[in-house]
């Protein structure tokens, strides 16, 4: 238990990833990875698939969203290294554990994103001053189609992946995927507006494209810079919080309560006041009974820091 009694001093103290939550959880962090590789396989497939063909017919925007799939490869690469260090266990230097590294590839993802979206929009200004009209056949629409498809499944099974294993890192990819479905729909708008005698809007598309992806990259990196700055935009409700711990038998009141960190791994402190008369070791199970029903209301939280006070109210 992480709680100070009565005199102020330390009792004893729990390493943040050895409670974690779900999301810290080796167990889970192996099955986040295996969705990883998974995904890792299709998106190579997609962007392969979608780079020769657009090759061939030499469409700016189908090898924009090509470069975009192959970028979710190498997401998918990032998120599988990122989650194999978050994993290991607390050190000397690190006595809080590496659950932030997590983090720290969710912010390459976005990074990725944004350089991805400039290449893009460099390309789409390249085809406007040198217009080339793409070669669209029943091959490349049908490419675009079956790619498209399987789009919409990966990101569905990220998504919902992510949201059961709790991983900020796997939401964040899922959204990265979830774009390559409306960049595909484009594409496949821009192939029908050639066909209709507008080869201008294959570059204009291209635009439309790398906004998008800039627009997604920087949502990532907010999220991601959220969790690193400590903000308190966690499932922490403060009427919840109360109730709980003043229904915990022998507090007095409480204050200072705080919370961070990232879904699925909450970390979070509190000052419980209670009779100053009490022994120590009464302070102490009051403490440890407090940690455990705000553990049991709030299931994402990693740790909670229980500071034991006298209670100086009249």
């Amino acid at each position: 238990m992480s709680a100070k009694g009565a005199n102020g001093t330390r009792e004893d103290r729990r390493s943040p990833s050895a409670t974690g939550g779900t999301a810290g959880a080796p167990e889970a962090r192996v099955r986040v990875q295996r969705v990883f590789i998974v995904v890792l396989a299709l998106n190579l497939s997609v962007a392969l698939a979608k780079a020769v063909f657009g090759l061939l017919a030499g469409s700016v925007s189908m090898i924009a969203d090509a470069l975009h799939s192959g970028f979710d490869s190498f997401s998918n690469i990032v998120g599988i290294v990122a989650l194999y260090f978050a994993g290991k266990p607390p050190d000397p230097e690190h006595p809080y554990g590496h659950g932030k590294i997590e983090t720290l590839g969710t912010l390459a993802i976005g990074a990725m994103l944004l350089l991805t979206a400039a290449g893009i929009l460099y390309e789409g200004y390249r085809r406007l001053v040198a217009p080339v009209t793409p070669a669209i056949t029943a091959v490349t629409v049908g490419v675009m189609v079956v790619t498209l498809v399987i789009n919409i499944a990966v990101s569905t099974y990220e998504r919902r992946r992510g949201e059961e294993y709790r991983s900020q890192i796997l939401v964040a990819d899922s959204l990265h995927t979830r774009s390559d479905v409306f960049v595909s729909i484009a594409v496949l708008g821009g192939f029908l507006a050639v066909r209709l005698g507008y080869p201008q809007a294959d570059p204009i598309i291209a635009f439309a494209i790398g906004l998008l992806i800039a627009r997604m990259g920087i949502g990532i990196l907010y999220d991601a810079a959220q969790v690193l700055t400590d903000a308190m935009n966690l499932p922490c409700d403060p009427a919840l919080i109360r109730a709980v711990v003043m229904d915990t038998p022998g507090v007095a009141g409480y204050h200072d309560f705080r919370c961070r960190g990232k879904m699925g791994e909450i970390f979070a402190d509190i000052h419980v006041t209670v009779d100053p008369a009490l022994p120590v070791s009464l302070a102490h199970e009051i403490s440890d009974e407090v940690e455990r029903r705000l553990k049991e209301t709030v299931p994402e939280l990693a740790e909670v820091v229980v500071h034991i006070e006298p209670d100086n109210s009249p």
